[in-house]
């Protein structure tokens, strides 16, 4: 599906009618045209072209993936996280109609995956319709109910949170959205200062990029956001409290990664290797390099050999993975549940936990 010049002038329209967008055409082209920048407004990626051999898109998929489904959920949202009860043909996008109507800007409270209902401000209900993920740390335990934490099941299969989870990260331990290990305590809503604590606060609201000028409003002088620290601890314990909290998440990340691959192969007795765009993203290291080869991120080698040790710390891995903003949104919460998960895995397997500590 292409959008094309018609559409375009449709999508003026509807704009300039819409009581809470500015009334001139020259802005209503400009949100347009910023829309269709974004990845809302692109028909070609997989978002929306995966269910074209079918022809419509089931209920537990067409809320946030097409805009005729998110306005039935709205119509009524019903006590389930986005799913409604019939699939919608294919063919829309998150279109203007997805978010401006008045269903979606009277929604207040929204019904997480975990039940949570959370009462959300502003503009960031709508968004976090479909930026919550599909799975909580409840899904997890409950998928491995009664089994032994360090042997192998083949009643274990991967459990993906889905994608850019945006407000399970940043509501923290009231969305649950993370697994969260018992006896710890987590980090709840990362709250931002007055005036940046909703989505459209930072994210332009159709282009969805974050508006970095406003960044600028307290950390004057950043010139890249990943920059921001946002607190004064040494987590890495190497005597470093300024560089970017990104770069403290990414580094654990990164050591998680490793720790997965090394208990995988100590443990479960079968490496394991990752990939960030090939489903189920967790493959057989045929060969045990350590890398992702050709031929191995293919579904006849999806990995198999899961303990509930491991599949908690991949959960995690992927929580953090799917949020690129997760260092924004809460780092805190990220950084717990990439050490709780290091921790975990290193009773088990020799995981280097050297100087680190947790928030």
């Amino acid at each position: 599906m292409k959008v094309g010049t018609s559409v375009l002038a449709i999508g003026v329209m509807a704009l300039v009618a819409a009581p809470a967008i500015a009334q001139t055409v020259s802005t209503a082209e400009e949100i347009l045209r910023a829309w269709l920048t974004s990845p809302h407004a692109n028909a070609e990626t997989e978002a929306f072209r995966h269910w074209d051999a079918e022809g419509e898109i089931p209920g537990d998929c067409a809320v946030c993936h097409s805009t005729t489904g998110v306005i039935d959920y709205l119509a009524n949202p019903g006590d389930v996280a986005g799913v409604i009860d019939r699939p919608v043909s294919t063919g829309t996008t998150v279109e203007c109609a997805a978010c401006h109507n008045p269903a979606a800007e009277a929604l207040q409270d929204v019904v997480f995956p975990s039940g949570q209902v959370v009462t959300m401000t502003g503009d960031a209900a709508i968004c976090t319709v479909c930026h919550q993920g599909r799975a909580y740390s409840g899904t997890v335990d409950a998928a491995l109910d009664g089994l032994a934490d360090d042997t192998v099941s083949d009643k274990i299969t991967f459990i993906n949170i889905h994608y850019a989870a945006a407000a399970a990260t940043q509501l923290g331990s009231v969305a649950q959205g993370g697994y969260q290990y018992p006896g710890q305590s987590y980090k709840g809503v990362f709250e931002h200062v007055e005036g940046f604590d909703t989505c459209v606060n930072c994210h332009d609201p159709h282009a969805t990029k974050v508006v970095f000028d406003t960044c600028n409003t307290c950390h004057q002088g950043a010139t890249d956001f990943r920059a921001i620290r946002t607190t004064p601890m040494d987590i890495l314990g190497r005597g470093d409290t300024t560089s970017g909290i990104a770069t403290v998440i990414d580094d654990l990340h990164g050591r998680l990664k490793a720790a997965l691959m090394t208990y995988a192969a100590q443990t479960s007795g079968t490496a394991i290797v990752y990939s960030g765009t090939a489903y189920p993203y967790f493959f057989n290291d045929l060969n045990a390099n350590g890398a992702l080869d050709a031929g191995e991120a293919i579904y006849p080698n999806r990995y198999q050999s899961w303990t509930p040790r491991l599949l908690r710390a991949a959960y995690n891995y992927q929580f953090v993975s799917k949020d690129p903003g997760a260092f924004a949104h809460n780092p805190h919460y990220s950084i717990q549940l990439l050490f709780d998960s290091l921790t975990d895995l290193g009773t088990a397997a020799a995981v280097d936990l050297t100087g680190l500590v947790r928030p």
